[in-house]
C-alpha cells in the first residue's frame, strides 16, 4: 500500500469528524437515565434513524458480563493500562474503541454487535498480570485477543490463547522471535527487521560511525539492537558499546543508569541509541547530565514520546526516533483522540500504535464477516485474506469492504496504518517506518515516512 491509499482511507474518514458524542457502557446495571450518569447497553447503542443521518456516534461499547462470541463479535485486549508500556494503553484502547464504534455503526458483523472487554497486560517485570488477564479473556470466548504491545509479553500468553484456538493480534510486537510462531498468532507491525533497517542507515547518513546502545534484555530491545547493529555496520559504521554479544543489556525495569551511561561515554561514541520502554524517562536525565548533546541521541517505538511534562524545555532538541507505522493523517489522530476523550475524560497525548490497533480490530472484524461466523478459529482461517494475501479488491472501509464481501468478492482492506498484505509469518509483507525530531518542547513529530520490506 502507498502513501495515496492512505490518503484516500482518510478523505473517506473525514466525513466522521463532527461524530456526535453518544456514549454507551455496556454491562451497566443502572436505569440507563442519562442524567445519573447509565449509558445503554451494547445493545441498544447503535445509531438512531436521525443521527445516523447526520454522522455516526461515537459509541464506547464495552462487553457485558455474560458476552461471547456466540452472540457479539467480541474484541478481546490484553493491552498495557499499568506497567512500563503504560504511554502505549491510551492510542491502542482508542484503536480498538474506535473501530468497534465504526462496526457498529455500520450494522455489526453477521448480525451481532460488537463490543470490547480490555484487560491489562502489564508488563514483563511482572508476568503474572498477564497470565491472569489471558486466562480471564479466555473464560469469555472472544473473536479475537488485540495484544500485547510487548513482545516478552505477548510470548508469555501467546501459547495459552493458541492452545485454546483463540486468535491473537498484536497491534506493536516487533521481536523477530514471533515471527511465524504460531497460525493464531498475527500483528500488523512489522518485525524489527523492517526498523533496523532504517534505524541504522540514518544514524549512517547523519555522518556518525561510532554508535552506542543503551539497550535493556528484551526480546525486543536485543532484536531491534541486533537489525540496527547489522544494518548499522553494513552502512560502513562500527558499534563501540552495547553490542550483540558483549553482554552490556540492562534488566528491565532498571531506574538508575550512572554506571551504564559512564560506560558507553567511556568507549566514545559519536551517537547513542537508547532501545527501552519507559526506562527512557530515567537514562536521559543521566545521559544529559554529563553534558552529551543530546541532538546525537536516537530512540525508538518503544520510547519515542512525549516528554513534554518529564524533563526540562530543550533537552532533547533535534533527537530522533523511529517508529513503525504510517503518520497517519490529522483526520483520523482526531477521531481517534475524539473517541479516547469522550470515553475517558481527556485527549489522546500519544498516537503511536493506535492505526495499528484500529486496523487489527477492523481487520478480524471483516475476517468473521467473511467467513460467516464470529468464533475466533473463523477469524483465523479468514484473517490474512481480508488483509490483501488473495489479491483482492481494495477497500478503505469496514462499511465498504462488508459491501465487497457481501457481493462475493475478494478484497484487500487498506487502512491507516499502511501495512501491506500479510504474508506466510501472519504479518505485514511491508511497513512504513516514521522518523521523528524532538522539537524544544520534548515533543516528537514525524519529519518522513519511510517504505520499508523484511529483508529475504
Amino acid at each position: 500500500m502507498n502513501r495515496s491509499t492512505t490518503a484516500s482511507w482518510v478523505k473517506l474518514m473525514a466525513g466522521t469528524a463532527a461524530l456526535t458524542l453518544a456514549l454507551a457502557a455496556c454491562g451497566d446495571d443502572g436505569d440507563n437515565d442519562p442524567e445519573a450518569g447509565d449509558t445503554p447497553t451494547a445493545a441498544d447503542s447503535s445509531p438512531t434513524e436521525a443521527e445516523s443521518s447526520e454522522a455516526p456516534a461515537f459509541t464506547n461499547d464495552e462487553c457485558e458480563a455474560a458476552a461471547t462470541s456466540a452472540d457479539h463479535f467480541k474484541v478481546g485486549g490484553i493491552l498495557p493500562l499499568t506497567g512500563n508500556l503504560a504511554f502505549l494503553g491510551p492510542p491502542e484502547i482508542a484503536g480498538v474503541g474506535l473501530a468497534v464504534s465504526e462496526i457498529n455503526a455500520a450494522g455489526g458483523v453477521n448480525g451481532q454487535q460488537a463490543c470490547q472487554q480490555i484487560e491489562d497486560s502489564g508488563e514483563t517485570a511482572d508476568l503474572s498480570v498477564s497470565t491472569a488477564s489471558a486466562k480471564k479473556l479466555i473464560q469469555g470466548k472472544p473473536s479475537v485477543v488485540i495484544g500485547a504491545a510487548s513482545s516478552s509479553v505477548s510470548l508469555n500468553v501467546v501459547d495459552t490463547f493458541a492452545n485454546n484456538k483463540i486468535t491473537e493480534v498484536s497491534p506493536a510486537n516487533t521481536a523477530v522471535d514471533l515471527s511465524g510462531y504460531s497460525p493464531f498468532y498475527f500483528r500488523t507491525a512489522p518485525p524489527d527487521t523492517v526498523q533496523g533497517s532504517v534505524l541504522g542507515p540514518l544514524i549512517a547518513q547523519d555522518g556518525y560511525n561510532n554508535l552506542g546502545f543503551l539497550v535493556f534484555n528484551d526480546t525486543y530491545g536485543t532484536g531491534l539492537r541486533d537489525s540496527t547493529q547489522k544494518n548499522f555496520e553494513a552502512a560502513g559504521g562500527k558499534c563501540v558499546y552495547g553490542c550483540t554479544g558483549d553482554g552490556d543489556e540492562f534488566p528491565v525495569g532498571q531506574t538508575t543508569f550512572s554506571t551504564e551511561v559512564q560506560a558507553v561515554l567511556s568507549t566514545n561514541p559519536d551517537a547513542i541509541a537508547i532501545i527501552t520502554f519507559d526506562e527512557a524517562k530515567s537514562v536521559v536525565p543521566e545521559l544529559a547530565a554529563t553534558g552529551w548533546d543530546m541532538s546525537k541521541v536516537y530512540f525508538v517505538d518503544g520510547n519515542t514520546s512525549d516528554y513534554s511534562a518529564d524533563f526540562a524545555g530543550g533537552t532533547l532538541t533535534n533527537a530522533q526516533g523511529t517508529s513503525p507505522g504510517a503518520d497517519p493523517d490529522q483526520a483520523f489522530k482526531d477521531l481517534l483522540s475524539g473517541w479516547f476523550e469522550a470515553a475517558n475524560g481527556d485527549p489522546l497525548k500519544d498516537y503511536l500504535y493506535g492505526a495499528e490497533s484500529y486496523d487489527a480490530t477492523i481487520l478480524a472484524a471483516l475476517a468473521a464477516a467473511k467467513g460467516g461466523a464470529n468464533d475466533s478459529v473463523t477469524v483465523q482461517k479468514n484473517y490474512a485474506a481480508v488483509s490483501g494475501s488473495t489479491d483482492g479488491e481494495e477497500c478503505a472501509s469496514y462499511a465498504d469492504c462488508l459491501a465487497l464481501l457481501d457481493g462475493g468478492s475478494e478484497i484487500h482492506y487498506t487502512g491507516p496504518s499502511g501495512i501491506g498484505p500479510l504474508d506466510a509469518d501472519n504479518e505485514p509483507s511491508s511497513a512504513f517506518i516514521g522518523i521523528y525530531k524532538y522539537d524544544d518542547k520534548n515533543v516528537p513529530s514525524v519529519q518522513t515516512t519511510v517504505e520499508g520490506t523484511k529483508p529475504e
